[in-house]
């Protein structure tokens, strides 16, 4: 009798662990597919990051006139369709994500 207990314990503790491996894979899955916004808000980030590590150590009265106004125009989009728009979560995950590894020769 205590075997059968003792295996159904074995057997209870095995499932629970399947599901919860179960569980996590489904909700990793879910967290790389992004809705269209969250895409446009991933590129905005991008853009505006690469504009940032061309001056990484200057204010920005040093800036190009031209990057100043495209830096000013990617900031706006980014204040005005993702950060006022999107969940928290959704912020930090685009922001983790922001592609750092670029060339600007291409």
């Amino acid at each position: 009798m205590a075997s059968i207990i003792l295996l159904a314990i074995v057997v209870v503790v095995a499932v629970a662990l399947m599901g919860s491996v179960l569980i996590q894979s489904i909700t990793l899955i879910d967290a790389i597919i992004l809705s269209p916004l969250e895409k446009k808000c991933q590129e905005i980030a991008n853009e505006g990051y690469k504009i940032h590590t061309l001056y990484p150590n200057s204010d920005p009265d040093e800036l190009l006139d031209d990057d100043m106004k495209r830096l000013l125009y990617f900031d706006d989009l980014w204040m005005k369709e993702c950060i006022s728009v999107l969940p928290s979560e959704s912020i930090f995950y685009i922001v983790n994500n922001v592609e750092r590894d670029f060339s600007y020769g291409e």
